[in-house]
């Protein structure tokens, strides 16, 4: 319920973990300079120390599919052991308010989907 008493629709937002550090040190790697090795010599992928380093110690807002794979690779693990779907950090987010009869912020715009191709 909103301050005025109307319902308030509720999405829940989930976010990923970056758990790279973690499944390296599950596998003995503890630091940037071994994963880098590893990357190199099991994947083939010559990243340089920065980006190693970047992967190493912060949540990437994105991650290429091939650098995801020479991660699996190099540590012999899934994709699932590297990023993990949590709930929303901070609860469920307010899709609509309505007060007064009016929305707080606007609608969202119906999204145009498309079938498949056939198999």
């Amino acid at each position: 319920m909103n301050r005025s008493g109307s319902p308030v629709s509720e999405v829940v937002v989930p976010g990923v973990e970056w758990r790279l550090r973690m499944t390296a040190a599950e596998r003995g790697v503890w630091t940037g300079t071994q994963l880098r090795r590893l990357l190199a010599e099991k994947a083939g992928l010559g990243l340089s120390p920065a980006s190693v380093s970047a992967l190493f110690t912060k949540q990437p807002s994105q991650v290429k599919l091939s650098t995801l794979a020479a991660l699996c690779a190099a540590l012999d693990c899934a994709p699932g052991d590297l990023l993990v779907l949590t709930p929303a950090p901070s609860g469920p987010v307010p899709a609509l308010e309505v007060t007064g009869g009016r929305p707080s912020r606007a609608p969202l715009r119906a999204v145009e989907t498309r079938s498949l191709p056939p198999l």
